[in-house]
């Protein structure tokens, strides 16, 4: 079960396995565990005073590691900060696979609409995708480790419920994923209208029905 321990006034959430209060014994610490405490710190950082507070220097202080071996894993605090994200999140957008595809798109796509609107998450990852257009490191590490990973995650249950003909073939899955998460992005960054579970649901079922009349289908189709 994660738990939270307080360091320097900060809450770190850390996990039964890895936790940030306590070392095993004297010496050297296991480089998994140093790592999981530095990412521990930035995703405080991070969740707690935005993205300009994840420095090296902060980081290294509040989980008691150098910042030589900051600058040995990440190529930028920037990237340190989208993996801290990606940690954090990772369990909430677990994808479910009950073999019913509306059902589980429209259970992940809620997910994702309450981590952003109720967990303080949407500011966070706002912000990574504006210093992300400056920051080729962020960039990459936000693609490789969070945006290319929940893609594919989404196009392997489409494909698979395409697989068990609950979608007709012809349809490019990677453009049902940018009409889903897209929308939400969308909604988030510019927020002319709420980003809400109602949306959400809208969403899925206007993706999976269509909005043609008596079953009519136009426009360029090409698969995935």
């Amino acid at each position: 079960m994660p738990r939270y321990v307080i360091m320097n006034n900060m809450s770190i959430k850390t996990s039964d396995n890895n936790p940030a209060a306590e070392r095993r014994g004297r010496g050297r610490r296991p480089a998994a565990e140093v790592r999981g405490r530095v990412v521990d710190a930035a995703a405080a950082l991070l969740f707690e005073q935005g993205l300009a507070a994840v420095t090296f220097d902060k980081v290294a202080a509040l989980a008691g590691s150098s910042k030589t071996t900051l600058y040995k894993w990440w190529p930028s605090a920037g990237a340190l900060a989208a993996e801290a994200y990606f940690n954090r999140v990772e369990h909430t957008l677990e994808f479910p696979d009950t073999g019913d595809i509306e059902a589980d798109l429209r259970t992940q796509l809620r997910a994702f609409v309450q981590l952003l609107t109720g967990d303080g998450a949407g500011a966070v990852i706002a912000e990574l995708i504006g210093a992300a257009q400056t920051d080729p490191a962020l960039w990459a590490a936000f693609s490789a480790s969070y945006s290319r990973p929940r893609r594919e995650l989404a196009i392997a249950a489409l494909q698979h419920a395409r697989d068990r003909g609950q979608l007709r073939q012809g349809f490019n899955l990677q453009i049902i994923v940018d009409q889903l998460w897209g929308a939400c992005y969308h909604r988030l960054l510019i927020p002319d209208e709420p980003l809400t579970l109602e949306f959400a649901d809208e969403l899925v079922h206007n993706a999976l029905h269509g909005a043609g009349v008596n079953d009519r289908h136009a426009g360029p189709r090409g698969c995935a």
